[in-house]
């Protein structure tokens, strides 16, 4: 078993990935690297283009599908406004988008409601949440998972994650998940909480909350939260953090965007690298400068 293993984290992508990632990823000693997902704005053609560069990659790779990936925007409108009639007949298109979008990222493996080892640790899985999570607690793209996954509530998907924790062997969980969960403030500057509505909140997911729960309460240690969805700049100004600890669980808000951006007259690419160790864990943020 390895004594050290590094995980590269790259947040929302939003179009922001290209040869520069592909070639310092490659060249990386980085044994996995985990995405959070929306890689395009508003179109699915910009997903798909992101997703071909990603295919480029040689580094094992896993990637969960945010409300940016294969939905289209009068879709996106529809699920961000609940109107229930006009989601469902947008969504008919959805499952021939998904097949695109992972016939495009080639070799790059797309998860949701599932377990991954990882690399080279067999006391470490990667466990994989919800995919097209939009916070809120509230189970957007309802035809899709309920035609992929059987998921038709926001209780079952609960019930799904937790037997997933129970069913996987691996001792040592890392969530992989689109949304953070609840639990983590309800301020507009939270982690996961709210910077669009006046009333703020906590913007979390709650499945995944009582799945990370109930993997502690079965003995099983959590050594991180992986997510994004919540952009480190919040809407009227501020940041909120990107990294804290809690009951001895790393939360990682990766969602640093735009991921590439000018600093000092460069151009400068940001992910997050997670080390792992056989007695810890080491969490920083990478800001990586394009020769």
């Amino acid at each position: 078993m390895n004594a050290t293993t590094h995980i590269g984290i790259i947040g929302d992508v939003h179009r922001q990935f290209n040869r520069h990632d592909v070639t310092q990823f490659n060249q990386s000693d980085y044994d996995l690297l985990l995405f959070t997902g929306d890689l395009a704005n508003y179109w699915h053609h910009e997903g798909l283009a992101v997703a071909r560069q990603m295919a480029r990659l040689d580094k094992p790779a896993l990637i969960i599908p945010g409300n940016h990936d294969t939905l289209t925007a009068p879709q996106l409108l529809a699920e961000i406004k609940q109107w229930s009639r006009l989601r469902r007949w947008l969504a008919w298109g959805q499952p021939r988008r998904l097949r695109q979008w992972q016939r495009a990222l080639g070799r790059v493996q797309v998860g949701g409601y599932s377990a991954h080892p990882v690399p080279g640790r067999e006391d470490v899985a990667v466990v994989v949440a919800r995919p097209f999570a939009m916070g809120g607690s509230v189970l957007h793209c309802q035809p899709q998972q309920q035609r992929q996954f059987g998921i038709s509530t926001m209780a079952e998907s609960a019930a799904r994650l937790c037997q997933l924790v129970e069913q996987t062997s691996s001792q040592r969980l890392i969530f992989l998940a689109h949304n953070g969960p609840t639990g983590l403030g309800s301020s507009r500057e939270a982690m996961w909480g709210n910077d669009f509505w006046p009333e703020a909140g906590d913007f979390g997911d709650s499945d995944l909350r009582q799945a990370v729960d109930f993997a502690q309460q079965q003995g099983k240690t959590v050594l991180a939260v992986v997510a994004g969805h919540m952009h480190h700049h919040v809407k009227g100004g501020g940041q909120r953090p990107w990294h804290l600890v809690r009951d001895g669980i790393h939360y990682i808000n990766a969602a640093r965007v735009p991921r590439i951006f000018e600093m000092d007259g460069r151009s400068v690419h940001h992910h997050i690298r997670l080390t792992l160790t056989n007695d810890g864990m080491a969490v920083a943020e990478q800001l990586c400068q394009v020769p």
